[in-house]
């Protein structure tokens, strides 16, 4: 993991502000959904994108049952 030097203090709410350049760096705009996970001791935020719930595909989604599936996967099932 690369340390970027920066440090922030979380606020009374429980917020933190991500530096503009990383925003950027990684193409998280204003208002984008942001996934929290831990690993081992970190907690790591990665932007979040959609993707079929059996192959991991970003293209061409359809929601089934609250699950994300994609054309491939739905004819597969077929």
């Amino acid at each position: 993991m690369k340390s970027t030097g920066v440090v922030r203090k979380i606020d009374e709410l429980g917020r933190i502000v991500l530096p503009k350049e990383i925003r950027r760096n990684f193409g998280i705009d204003e208002r984008d959904p942001v996934e929290i996970y831990v690993e081992e001791d970190k907690i790591v935020l990665t932007k979040y994108s959609e993707v079929c719930t059996f192959c991991g595909q970003s293209k061409d989604l359809k929601k089934f049952k609250g699950k994300n599936v994609c054309s491939k996967c739905i004819k597969a099932i077929k």
